[in-house]
């Protein structure tokens, strides 16, 4: 039976050949071409889904919310930012699974809320109509986007730049040592010669250094739970910063916020289109449920996405340990807020 590492290990293979296929072998381009002809068709059958709405069909909302769906799902196979921001901090951050898929869905349903709160914001205080509701979006909110999307990136790799520059400068102090021909073994022995004496003259007597010092410093034992706790004072007993597991949880906060920002700035023009044409038609809150249903079916790819880049980060990591796991872990935060930062960029430049 193979462990969980092999699996790991397995799936971390499949994502690579993927990545390989999609951007060396010209996958892309061909699942780009593939996911606009099935948008194009599910445009079709979400007017005569709408017309069937109209008549009051049997059946008709549950078609609309069910092509809404497909045209999500086909929409976010084909180029999109927020599999990239997923992926990309999937890969460079160590972040639970669940976490992740919840995330790639609040972020997919925002962009649906933004795509509402536009239309009918739009329509009802500023009388807009559709040239003026779609130039919004394809010339404001998209640079604006990708635009916040490359920040996120650069963000991500100066901080896995910073958690890699103490390794990088450790390899580099080790080797300028090996270079002028030090012996580690006779520097050791002379350290540890001085040491002694310098301990002797302190300590003349003889008395153990760690229960010398260990009398002095803690000259009672308390038993209360909560000073055993780093974030409490033992003095007054009270709390005067945030414990670790809270700091790690404010950041994982303040990413999952930023992540969403950047991807809910942007609305979905599919989405924007469906509630322009039931405004008009008088079913707005059918447009409401399809905006919603657009973005669980762009989550669907998105999920996927967050599972083969946590699975790949695992994977990779899952055999190595100590310095070399610490050190591969910030590159891959490096160069997953590398691959961001320079894809957004380049969007941001074809758009402006």
């Amino acid at each position: 039976m193979p462990t969980r590492s092999v699996w790991l290990g397995i799936g971390a293979l499949v994502c690579l050949a993927a990545a390989i296929w999609l951007w060396g072998g010209g996958g892309a381009n061909r699942l780009a071409a593939w996911a606009a002809n099935e948008q194009h068709q599910v445009q079709n059958a979400l007017a005569q889904a709408l017309r069937a709405l109209k008549t009051n069909q049997p059946g008709a909302l549950l078609s609309l919310l069910s092509l809404c769906f497909a045209y999500g799902f086909f929409h976010a196979a084909g180029p999109g930012h927020g599999k990239l921001v997923i992926g990309g901090y999937g890969l460079g951050q160590k972040v639970a699974m669940k976490r992740l898929i919840g995330l790639a869905i609040g972020s997919s349903l925002a962009q649906a809320g933004t795509a509402i709160l536009l239309v009918v914001g739009g329509l009802s205080l500023l009388d807009w109509g559709r040239v003026e509701l779609t130039g919004l979006t394809e010339e404001v909110l998209a640079p604006l986007s990708y635009g916040l999307i490359a920040l996120l990136g650069l963000w991500l790799a100066l901080r896995g730049g910073r958690k890699l520059w103490p390794h990088i400068r450790h390899q580099a102090l080790h080797g300028t040592l090996q270079g002028h021909g030090h012996n580690p073994s006779k520097d050791g022995t002379q350290h540890n010669s001085l040491g002694r004496r310098l301990r002797h003259s302190l300590n003349p007597h003889g008395v153990d250094d760690h229960t010398h010092a260990h009398s002095h410093i803690h000259p009672t034992h308390h038993h209360d739970a909560d000073l055993h706790d780093a974030s409490v004072c033992p003095d007054c007993g009270h709390r005067h910063g945030p414990t670790l597991d809270e700091v790690a949880n404010t950041k994982t906060l303040r990413d999952a916020l930023a992540i969403m920002a950047s991807v809910a700035a942007r609305p979905c023009t599919g989405a924007v289109f469906l509630l322009l044409l039931t405004w008009r038609l008088d079913l707005m809150t059918a447009g409401v449920l399809g905006t919603l249903a657009m973005g669980l079916g762009t989550a669907s790819i998105t999920i996927a996405v967050a599972v083969a880049s946590v699975t790949f980060r695992t994977g990779t990591l899952s055999r190595l340990s100590g310095p070399r796991a610490r050190t591969s872990a910030a590159t891959m935060e490096l160069v997953g807020g590398l691959i961001i930062l320079l894809v957004a960029s380049q969007i941001v430049l074809r758009l402006i």
